[in-house]
């Protein structure tokens, strides 16, 4: 786009309306990326779930299914998993209490990485509590979709 044709975020915000919204978004950089893959080592035994909520639900994650094995959650850490097809975070704040978020930035949108007690976006540097989902660092200002789960013996699953 040549110089002469681009708006500045001043025009588009003075477009108002969903039209503004929908060329600022068309404007964005940036977009999902990153990888997800399960890692740690120790884990606990218990149930807890819960959070702050922001961006993606989880919703399409069905009652029962398994996020990760409890061990593969250290304590005090953070694992990144995929689950039919969405990126999630699963952390054990402490030992027995288990949390999940959507992986997904409330900032752009990229797949935010698990980093041990807090949740990183490589796009922008957004960091997250991962304990709680909320924001430490923007330019992210929401926090992420907490996602309600459960241990069921080994498992970590979403509740019913």
């Amino acid at each position: 786009m040549s110089d002469s044709t681009r708006l500045s975020r001043r025009a588009l915000i003075a477009l108002g309306g969903s039209g503004g919204a929908l060329a600022l978004a068309a404007c964005a950089t940036g977009g999902p990326s990153g990888g997800t893959g399960d890692s740690g080592s120790t884990g606990g035994s218990g149930a807890a779930g819960g959070g702050s909520s922001g961006g993606e639900s989880g919703a399409a994650l069905a009652p029962g299914s398994e996020l990760v094995k409890l061990a593969d959650v250290p304590v005090g850490g953070s694992v990144s998993a995929t689950v039919d097809g969405e990126a999630l975070l699963v952390s054990q704040p402490t030992a027995g209490t288990v949390m999940a978020f959507s992986a997904i930035c409330t900032h752009q949108q990229c797949v935010v990485a698990a980093a041990g007690a807090e949740f990183d976006c490589p796009c922008h540097g957004s960091k997250y509590d991962a304990a709680t989902g909320d924001v430490l660092q923007g330019p992210a200002l929401q926090p992420l979709t907490a996602i309600p789960v459960e241990v069921d013996g080994d498992r970590v699953v979403v509740s019913g």
